[in-house]
């Protein structure tokens, strides 16, 4: 079935408190979609963000960001007040997220709400910290010991933590009790909010691909509370952590540094972490989308303490055996494999085998020296279609980077003669492709400029900043996209 989608970070959602969440304007969103013959949501991923502000470095796997939490909602329930949330500095300008500004207000304004609650009389949430109970008590604890600690990173913590000893857990436990019910509070919030936003969502029509990041943070409750999923020393420190080899954009690879799976560990265990973290997946989002697939079949091992990725050398992973074992505990679910960049013959066979759509995005099928096999006639019909990604500028961002002959080719090739046609002309060669699925980032229906780009790979600062100029999803707009998904068969069906 032909269908087409939109991606939007839930971040880039224009509100009044400084970041998008799970407000009316995110409803708003839905039904523009809905009248836009759309039927997919794509977003980032949802967990706490750490490190860079990247919800690619989280604190936690399972957990939700509780910047996204809906301050409206708190003031109708009579948990703030209005005048409460105006008065908070959310930052002065309506088009970036000023993380740090949203970091020193948010928690203060969501602390407010919970010393106001009386949350532990709930039923409901009561149900929510026993059915969770396996992700969120050390979530929990781990985010008040890191508040009371500054902020540092765990393995910075003292021994008795650091490596979890019972009277040293107990002590802090006990000591924490009400930090530790705070970010459980955090964690119901969320949870009640964004599942009534993805049920509305369903209810129009709308399914919602979620993205999570193949590895976890180093810094994270995954990492402290789960030691043996990771190739980590005897005082937890990493042996060896994550990244990319050399290659033709850059000399020394890079350097992500998140800690590596002990996947003869997740092997012996029927890899049940993973299809614990799959299945709670499945309850947030319809279609999950798995960040640098390729890493299953082969992986970059890099010692750990190296300055650079260059060192590195290729590790066999799980393989199809992970998700073998996945789909008989699941069934088969709805996943996007994201498997970008150099592909050995063994990644192609793991996404064949699996039967999971890849990835092709246009923006890489346009080199004047070579055929490139992201160029829409190569293209298979189970894979999923972007102009670009959040890691890619804006179609007419991309477009004043590109050399005179590579923009030339795509030029010809899309049977325009304006650099002006291109956005347009490339959202026309996604759609009109035979790619079951095509998803187009919201700046490029916006035709915005490279000042509206989320992410530049391997640079730290002024990422995951973007958002959405209120009112820009106009009734002209959502024509438009109409009229082009019924033109390509992909308008959404009731």
């Amino acid at each position: 079935m032909r269908r087409c989608g939109v991606l939007m970070p839930v971040s880039s959602i224009p509100t009044r408190f400084g970041i998008g969440g799970f407000s009316k304007e995110a409803y708003d969103f839905v039904d523009f979609l809905a009248a836009s013959g759309q039927s997919l949501w794509q977003i980032l991923p949802l967990g706490p963000t750490g490190y860079g502000d990247s919800p690619y470095q989280s604190f936690s796997t399972f957990a939700g960001n509780p910047y996204y939490i809906c301050l409206d909602r708190l003031i109708e329930d009579g948990l703030l007040t209005e005048k409460e949330c105006l008065e908070a500095d959310f930052g002065d300008d309506a088009g970036k997220v000023d993380y740090e500004k949203i970091y020193n207000t948010r928690f203060a304004l969501l602390r407010k709400a919970f010393d106001r609650s009386n949350i532990g009389d709930s039923g409901d949430y009561r149900r929510f910290v026993e059915e969770n109970s396996q992700w969120l008590k050390d979530y929990a604890m781990y985010m008040a010991v890191k508040d009371s600690l500054d902020g540092i990173s765990w393995i910075e913590w003292d021994e008795g933590l650091r490596l979890r000893k019972p009277g040293v857990m107990a002590e802090y436990e006990e000591k924490l009790a009400d930090e530790i019910a705070f970010y459980c509070y955090q964690q119901f919030l969320f949870s009640t909010q964004w599942l009534a936003l993805k049920t509305y969502a369903n209810k129009k029509g709308i399914e919602i691909i979620g993205d999570i990041p193949i590895y976890v943070a180093f810094d994270s409750a995954d990492t402290w509370a789960n030691p043996e999923l990771f190739q980590l020393d005897d005082e937890n420190y990493p042996v060896a952590v994550a990244g990319c080899p050399p290659d033709a954009f850059s000399a020394t690879g890079q350097l992500w540094g998140n800690p590596l799976y002990r996947w003869e560990y997740h092997e012996e265990t029927g890899f049940a972490w993973w299809i614990r973290r799959l299945a709670h997946c499945f309850k947030l989002y319809d279609v999950v989308r798995i960040d640098h697939f390729r890493g299953f079949d082969e992986y970059w091992s890099i010692p750990y303490g190296d300055a650079t990725a260059q060192n590195g050398v290729w590790k066999k992973g799980p393989g199809y055996k992970l998700f073998e074992t996945v789909k008989k505990a699941l069934g088969n679910r709805a996943v996007i494999a994201e498997d970008l960049g150099f592909l050995t013959p063994g990644v192609l066979k793991l996404v064949k085998k699996t039967g999971y759509p890849g990835m092709k995005v246009l923006q890489f099928a346009f080199d004047s020296r070579e055929e490139s096999d992201y160029l829409p006639y190569n293209y298979p019909k189970n894979c999923v279609v972007y102009t670009g990604t959040h890691d890619n500028d804006t179609v007419n961002g991309w477009i004043t980077a590109m050399s005179r002959k590579d923009l030339a080719f795509a030029k010809k090739y899309l049977g325009v003669k304006r650099n002006a046609a291109v956005c347009d002309s490339l959202i026309r060669a996604a759609l009109g492709c035979v790619a079951d699925t095509a998803v187009i980032p919201i700046q490029d229906y916006l035709e915005l400029g490279g000042e509206a780009r989320i992410n530049t790979p391997s640079t730290l600062g002024g990422n995951w900043e973007w958002r959405m100029e209120s009112g820009a999803c106009t009734p002209e707009l959502s024509k438009r996209m109409l009229e082009l998904a019924r033109l390509y068969g992909r308008a959404k069906r009731y």
